[in-house]
């Protein structure tokens, strides 16, 4: 396969590692049902996946070190797989999730149990769908509380909320990406972005009478988990008249962040401080796009109302004041203010000693056509790649895989190092080997870099992540804008066993969904 680099870039990466911890907490026991449903949204009906007949799907709700089992009975018509996204899973990559990466799918009209092991997360997390962009429809938060006799390292607020962010498209979406796989071009953007499955009152009039709302009571401190479903854009959201004190992202707390907007990315999760100490009114909770490259994007304004109780509704809705859609400096604003809590109760151990190092270069790619007859640029199609390699999907699942010895499945060769280009500037044809200079070691928070399993990469931008490879098992390394890791932006990391059972993965499980 040729490719041929181009000049943007915007990935967000998700993995999952570290914590080998076997929970020995409660036990907990939900039944997913996946139906295919009407929905009405935008004036339009179209029927979508659903979980349980939500959008979202229902919330899981642990406390830190239980177990939970989710039997997922498929009713729909199509094979689904279900990734619970930022739980660590020590030794049990069986019940990970990504399709013919850890298992193949469960086929309609079957069922699957999961064992969904939390050990070290403590905040908010979710679950969604890991097959084609069936996530689109198919996600709800995870709640992981504090264990018994201790409590959250700040005031305890007076309620909760959860606001998840999502994306609607009028069309189906398996058939969108599907389409564009096939034609080499990009895929249609979403109509609208939602706040708990609704567009809100900011985009039509179909949208009025349905608008999520939050109710509050005057003076009272509320904790917001925030999770952000979106498929293929990073999102500003912001309160109208109110501050946002972050606490925790990805199931991990941070040092506060007090701010008027965030910027979060699609796999992360927050958990913000909000008091409900303005005028009782309505006030709207809004959320619209950051991209940082020259691509098509949904330019719509999402929309919640936070509603004070017993207020009534003013002549008009004060709006948040949000970043522009391309402002970089106030995304980076945000982001480098996040900084992991590191205290006594929860301290954070940053790996001084590095044994394996792995430059990546993360790039949106052309594949040559025959003929020049795809929709991409050049009369190509669009790709995307880690070091240059594309990575296709097999029709075993990798763990199988690895696990049973099956060769032909996986090549073991990913490069540690990318082809050299300059990449921080702007990556023309004729400057693909241009010096380089990227990396800032001297730099590198080494005393409290926040835990996280989703991280932003901006457009001629570079990330560092430090791991321990302490969790045996396949984990799949890829962007979590769904068009990318369509195109091939991933990877699959195989921790091998240790020297004893506790430091291996745990038996396979008698029954596993079959590969067709």
């Amino acid at each position: 396969m040729e490719f041929k680099k181009m000049s943007w870039v915007l990935a967000c990466v998700g993995f999952m590692f570290l914590g080998l911890c076997k929970a020995n907490g409660n036990t907990h026991y939900y039944d997913f049902v996946l139906t295919e449903l009407n929905f009405t949204r935008l004036c339009e009906t179209k029927t979508i996946l659903t979980v349980n007949g939500t959008l979202p799907g229902p919330t899981i709700t642990v406390r830190k070190g239980d177990t939970a089992f989710v039997n997922v009975h498929n009713q729909g018509s199509y094979g689904v797989t279900l990734h619970w996204h930022g739980v660590k899973q020590p030794r049990n990559p069986w019940y990970d999730g990504p399709e013919n990466v850890t298992q193949c799918p469960i086929q309609a009209g079957s069922n699957f149990t999961y064992e969904v092991i939390f050990s070290t997360e403590e905040g908010t997390l979710w679950w969604h769908a890991h097959s084609d962009w069936t996530r689109a429809t198919v996600y709800g938060a995870i709640i992981i509380l504090p264990t018994l006799n201790t409590t959250y390292p700040f005031t305890k607020p007076d309620g909760e909320e959860t606001l998840v962010l999502g994306s609607w498209y009028k069309g189906d979406v398996n058939e969108i990406i599907k389409n564009a796989l096939a034609t080499g071009g990009d895929p249609n953007v979403s109509d609208a972005f939602t706040i708990n499955g609704e567009p809100g009152d900011l985009v039509n009039a179909c949208s009025n009478e349905t608008t999520y709302r939050w109710v509050v009571d005057y003076g009272k401190t509320y904790l917001l988990r925030l999770v952000n479903a979106v498929l293929n854009e990073e999102m500003f959201f912001g309160i109208a008249n109110h501050n946002l004190t972050v606490v925790a992202q990805d199931g991990a707390y941070i040092k506060p962040i007090t701010t008027s907007y965030l910027m979060i990315t699609p796999g992360q999760t927050m958990d913000i401080l909000v008091v409900a100490n303005q005028s009782p009114s309505h006030y709207h909770v809004a959320s619209h796009a950051f991209v940082d490259g020259d691509v098509a994007f949904n330019n719509r304004t999402t929309s919640a109302i936070l509603q004070y109780n017993g207020s009534t509704t003013p002549s008009t809705i004060p709006t948040p004041i949000l970043p522009d859609f391309a402002d970089g400096t106030a995304a980076s604003n945000f982001t480098t203010q996040v900084r992991a809590l590191a205290s006594k109760d929860h301290p954070i151990t940053v790996p001084l000693h590095i044994t394996h190092t792995l430059f990546i270069s993360v790039s949106i790619n052309e594949r040559i056509c025959p003929n020049s007859s795809c929709d991409g640029p050049d009369n190509n199609a669009l790709a995307a790649s880690l070091n240059n390699i594309s990575f296709v999907t097999p029709s075993i699942d990798i763990l199988q895989a690895y696990y049973g010895s099956i060769n032909g499945v996986y090549s073991a060769n990913f490069p540690h190092k990318p082809y050299i280009f300059n990449f921080t500037g702007h990556v023309r044809n004729d400057t693909i080997y241009p010096y380089f200079g990227t990396k800032a070691p001297k730099t590198y928070n080494l005393v409290d870099p926040p835990e996280v399993n989703t991280i932003g990469v901006p457009k001629n931008g570079w990330a560092t992540v430090r791991f321990k490879a302490d969790n045996p098992g396949v984990w799949f390394m890829h962007c979590h804008l769904e068009r990318h890791a369509s195109w091939g932006m991933a990877t699959v990391l195989i921790v091998t066993n240790g020297h004893t059972t506790n430091t291996s993965m745990l038996p396979a499980p008698a029954y596993m969904p079959p590969c067709k």
